[in-house]
């Protein structure tokens, strides 16, 4: 039976650096093109979300062969993308109703740790995803939309979740931790969140309830696999 997947994906197209530079950025294009393809080939429907409705941005570093295991591979991720015709059309996240949806996917890049992070209408969906029971997939850079998932009493709602999360070893392999304003990894442990570190740069997957996290790109399609399976639970 179609289930209906909401993705909800960071507008920015900038992460501003700790030194006031803004590094160009947006989406990590194979952490939307897996899953989307795992759900549309899954027989379900997908829409998209951003803040303020913008359509999203993908980070031009995630096309390249280097990081898609050569020609081929970014040539398939770049086909994958040209076929996300919702890409187009995002609605707004702010009108958003969960009850319109049967999971929430939350891909990465560095955009939300520019936008998501601080974004209150994300916050409440993903604080009223997670108590809904429904899946709820965010991957690699992802979680930092977790932080603006706060309660009344100022609590973070993922608090005492385990979660994975692009690592601060990740982060300093990729050249950004030491140019950053704050690391992912670190500010979730902050949060209250239980971050599971694994090797970096291979498939890291947590499942704790309905809440299904990925540490890095190359958890995008296992983390699908067991959204998938949720939805079909």
């Amino acid at each position: 039976m179609s289930k209906k997947i909401l993705f909800v994906m960071t507008g920015a197209t900038h992460w501003t650096l700790a030194d006031g530079t803004q590094h160009p950025t947006g989406f990590w294009a194979e952490e939307a093109v897996a899953p989307y393809q795992a759900f549309k080939a899954a027989g379900h429907t997908v829409t998209v979300a951003t803040p303020d409705g913008v359509v999203p941005t993908v980070d031009g570093g995630s096309l390249a062969p280097e990081v898609n295991g050569g020609e081929d591979g970014a040539r398939r991720i770049a086909d994958g993308l040209a076929a996300m015709a919702e890409l187009a059309h995002p609605v707004k996240l702010a009108d958003v109703d969960l009850a319109d949806y049967d999971a929430v996917f939350y891909p990465g890049g560095h955009g939300p740790m520019e936008d998501l992070a601080v974004d209150a209408a994300s916050g409440r969906l993903l604080t009223l995803a997670l108590k809904s029971g429904k899946p709820l997939g965010v991957v690699c850079h992802g979680p930092a939309a977790l932080l603006a998932a706060v309660e009344e009493d100022g609590s973070n709602s993922f608090s005492g979740y385990r979660v994975a999360a692009f690592s601060n070893t990740e982060e300093t392999q990729a050249g950004f931790a030491e140019k950053a304003k704050w690391l992912l990894e670190t500010r979730l442990v902050e949060a209250g969140v239980d971050v599971q570190v694994g090797e970096p740069w291979a498939p890291n997957v947590v499942v704790d309830r309905n809440l299904v996290t990925g540490q890095n790109p190359a958890s995008s399609a296992p983390l699908a696999a067991e959204l998938l399976t949720k939805l079909s639970g």
